[in-house]
């Protein structure tokens, strides 16, 4: 657990050094409804509700998921835990699919490439 975990409240320069990305970035998440900060006057006040919403964003960015995936994953935060994880595995299930395409398409090229190569350094070797 870091003395982060532990805190109540968090202003935006906290939490974008602490993850390592902008206050542009976490402005962004806010104006796309995905973070809900209070205000005190002009200043952003974050609770740990939303330092834990901007975990769930970020993993699913990294994970590869559109932040429209991510909004719908966050509308069931509160909601039904048998829906959020029925969606969570629908989500995780059409990731994956798309992943495991990606992944023998680049085995194809990569092995189209190889032999490209071997041909091309065969060539090369008889006319030296």
């Amino acid at each position: 657990m870091t003395p982060q975990d532990n805190r109540d409240l968090f202003a935006i320069a906290d939490l974008a050094r602490e993850f390592g990305i902008s206050t542009r970035a976490i402005r962004f998440y806010e104006a796309k409804g995905l973070l809900a900060p209070e205000r005190v006057g002009a200043t952003r006040v974050f609770r740990r509700r939303d330092r834990a919403r901007l975990i769930l964003i970020l993993r699913g960015k990294r994970l590869g998921f559109s932040l429209r995936d991510i909004s719908d994953y966050l509308s069931l935060y509160d909601a039904n835990r048998t829906q959020q994880v029925s969606l969570l595995i629908g989500k995780v299930d059409e990731r994956l699919a798309s992943l495991e395409t990606q992944l023998e398409d680049l085995q194809t090229t990569i092995s189209e490439l190889k032999e490209i190569k071997k041909l091309a350094d065969d060539r090369l070797d008889k006319a030296g």
